[in-house]
């Protein structure tokens, strides 16, 4: 199941805590949001058996690029069965942001209220606290969007869904 990608915005008074979630990335290394925190965090839902994940890769990996400096990004590949297929996915499309390895999507727990296990793919960004302030559920419309939408969370601007 997938969303069809509006944009989803938590005003800042209703924002809940901050997101906890470690882990290891695909090389086994230790990942932890917490160590992110002090500027806006996307943490991008892939897995690389996920037709639309593939045909908006270049987006993602764009945005990513274009964020580089005033916001970090991290994945989380679910249902991936071996990290062997998800390297072959990241080095395929040249992403640049480590990610979390899923393969039972337990990491999405974190996200209760915001993902379900069948959001692939997804983005959520946390604002520079850690917390929850929007989503995209669906398939990324273009890497402009989330661009400006990690730019409204940083300057406070996320008042408004859709």
């Amino acid at each position: 199941m997938t969303g069809d990608g509006s944009v989803r915005a938590v005003p800042t008074a209703e924002r809940g805590a901050a997101v906890r979630l470690t882990g290891t990335d695909l090389d086994g290394r230790r990942l932890d949001l917490a160590g992110l925190r002090g500027r806006p965090v996307v943490v991008v839902v892939w897995g690389s058996w996920c037709t639309p994940c593939r045909a908006e890769a270049p987006d993602v990996v764009a945005a990513a690029k274009r964020l580089r400096g005033k916001a970090h990004v991290v994945g989380i590949d679910i249902r991936d069965p071996s990290t062997s297929q998800a390297s072959s996915f990241v080095r395929r499309y040249a992403v640049p942001y480590p990610s979390f390895y899923s393969p039972d999507g337990q990491a999405l727990l974190a996200f209760r209220g915001t993902l379900t296990p069948n959001s692939i793919p997804s983005f959520v960004v946390l604002d520079a606290r850690g917390r929850v302030a929007a989503s995209i559920i669906g398939q990324l419309p273009s890497s402009t969007t989330l661009v400006d939408l990690v730019s409204d969370v940083a300057t406070g601007r996320v008042t408004r869904d859709g």
